[in-house]
C-alpha cells in the first residue's frame, strides 16, 4: 500500500478511537488509531461469509502458539472479533486491507487474507463505491 493511500485513509475517517488493553493483562501504552472503525460501512456481501471450523481451528492454536491474549469465556464459549478495513478499487476488487490491532498479528494477517478471499466475487456493486472503504467483521467462536 503506498504512503498516498494510507493518507487518503487517514483523511476519509473522522476520528481516532483508542486501543484498550483487556483487564487481566498489564497496561501498556495507550495506542491510538487513524481509523474511526465505527463510521465505516460494513462491506456489502451478497452472501455473508462465515469463518469454518478449521478456520477457527487455526486461529485458536496461532493464539495459544504466539502467546496472544485470550478472549474472556462467556457461558463456556469464547469469541474473537477481527475488523478489517477495506478498500475497493474502480474495479469492485478488494485494493487494501488493513486489520485492526487485536494484539496477535498473525490473526490479524490472517483475517485481512480471508477478507479479500470472502469478497471476491460476492459483493453487492450497486452498494459499493470504488475509491472507499468498508469494515469487515470476523467472528471466530470456539468452546471454551
Amino acid at each position: 500500500m503506498t504512503g498516498a493511500a494510507l493518507l487518503g485513509l487517514a483523511l476519509q475517517l473522522v476520528q481516532a478511537a483508542p486501543v484498550v488493553p483487556p483487564a487481566d493483562t498489564p497496561a501498556a501504552p495507550a495506542i491510538r488509531s487513524p481509523i474511526d472503525w465505527e463510521a465505516l460501512p460494513p462491506l456489502p456481501y451478497r452472501r455473508t461469509p462465515r469463518p469454518t471450523p478449521q478456520m477457527t481451528a487455526f486461529v485458536l492454536a496461532e493464539m495459544k502458539r504466539t502467546g496472544c491474549p485470550q478472549p474472556i469465556p462467556v457461558a463456556g464459549n469464547a469469541q474473537l472479533r477481527v475488523d478489517v478495513a477495506v478498500l475497493i478499487g474502480d474495479d469492485h476488487v478488494v485494493r487494501a486491507t488493513i486489520p485492526r490491532a487485536i494484539r496477535c498479528p498473525t490473526v490479524e494477517q490472517y483475517a485481512a487474507g480471508l477478507v479479500v478471499s470472502y469478497a471476491r466475487g460476492n459483493l453487492v456493486p450497486r452498494f459499493v463505491n470504488a475509491g472507499s472503504w468498508y469494515r469487515a467483521v470476523l467472528l471466530f467462536d470456539w468452546v471454551a
